[in-house]
């Protein structure tokens, strides 16, 4: 099974989100886009890819410790921005450092848990809004631009999530994966029973 984790914004968070991306989609070039929908805006903080379910106990265990570890902290989405011509996203502001550091925790807790994980890259926090479809080269700048304003509302992040992601099957064309929650586990609950270091 696909698996990642993730920190997911709450609805409110996520209404603000949205009344901002009905304006994006009033722009010119908007149709060349693939737009994500609420319910795959999240926060990737590590991607596993392919997890085999006998690691899984030992993943939750570790991810767990990892929650238990990192305190609450606030967030907000913040403006916008896209990589090359493909990906368009907003992205973060607040504690960015303690984002960071959850970040880096559930990608120790993968890779010590036995998960095959990428090469470590420096973590870009970004929420992923819309794709360029396939073979168009979009100008993805005036989006990006109208995001720059973008202030959400500031929550506090409350749990870690681990999410399996499920790949379209029925071949519709511009058809995106679906995310299931699989766990998720509050942040700065003190020990875990059994806690050693991960």
């Amino acid at each position: 099974m696909r698996l990642f984790t993730a920190v997911l914004p709450p609805p409110d968070q996520l209404a603000e989100l949205a009344a901002e991306v009905d304006v994006l989609l009033g722009l010119p070039g908007s149709d060349a886009l693939r737009w994500t929908g609420r319910p795959g805006w999240h926060f990737t903080l590590a991607f596993m890819g392919e997890v085999d379910e006998a690691q899984l106990p030992d993943l939750r265990a570790r991810l767990a410790r990892a929650a238990h570890r990192t305190a609450p902290f606030p967030l907000r989405l913040h403006g916008g921005g896209h990589f090359g011509q493909r990906t368009l996203w907003t992205g973060a502001a607040g504690a960015l450092d303690e984002l960071r550091l959850l970040a880096e925790r559930s990608d120790a807790a993968a890779r010590r848990a036995g998960v095959p994980m990428d090469e470590h890259r420096a973590y870009h926090a970004h929420l992923t809004l819309a794709r360029a479809r396939t073979g168009v080269r979009a100008d993805l700048r005036p989006f990006a631009e109208a995001l720059g304003h973008f202030e959400g509302g500031r929550w506090e992040v409350p749990e870690l999530v681990l999410v399996r992601s499920n790949l379209p099957a029925g071949g519709v064309p511009g058809e995106g994966p679906r995310y299931e929650t699989l766990d998720a586990w509050p942040l700065g609950g003190g020990p875990v029973a059994g806690d050693r270091p991960s």
